[in-house]
């Protein structure tokens, strides 16, 4: 049987994600190629995420903590514990998301397959106010080299 072993935050270099309270990340790798970027992510315990959509194709792995899904209402929907991988298409959805009590650290790797956009985040009346895309992430990760 294998030791548990916990996962150390400490190996990585964190950015607050600009404009974004209670989030955090860290990109691993961007394929110039395939346009494709893996980042790790940090949601404070207990806080909810902006309102936001994923306008681009994306998979989750949660590595530590419990990563929770609310509606733009702030109702939770969905908690995926450690170990839950999941595949997901774009979607006009919008939604929020967090940790539960303690930070969560989500691994996403996001497939836009293009230059462009990869979330809206919205505001109350879920208008878009600004768009991440595949190069604005592409640029964060060179300029934290």
């Amino acid at each position: 049987m294998l030791a548990a072993t916990s996962f150390d935050e400490t190996k990585f270099n964190w950015r607050q994600l600009p404009g974004i309270d209670h989030t955090w990340l860290s990109i691993m790798a961007v394929d110039d190629e395939a346009k494709i970027i893996d980042v790790l992510f940090k949601f404070a315990a207990g806080e909810q995420i902006i309102l936001h959509r994923h306008v681009a194709a994306f998979h989750t792995f949660v590595v530590s903590g419990k990563h929770r899904i609310y509606t733009p209402e702030g109702e939770l929907t969905e908690v995926r514990p450690v170990g839950t991988y999941k595949a997901s298409p774009a979607s006009d959805t919008p939604h929020k998301e967090g940790g539960g009590d303690e930070e969560v650290f989500v691994l996403f790797s996001l497939r836009p397959y293009s230059n462009g956009a990869i979330y809206e985040v919205l505001d109350d009346d879920q208008e878009v106010v600004s768009v991440m895309t595949f190069d604005d992430m592409k640029e964060m990760f060179f300029a934290a080299a």
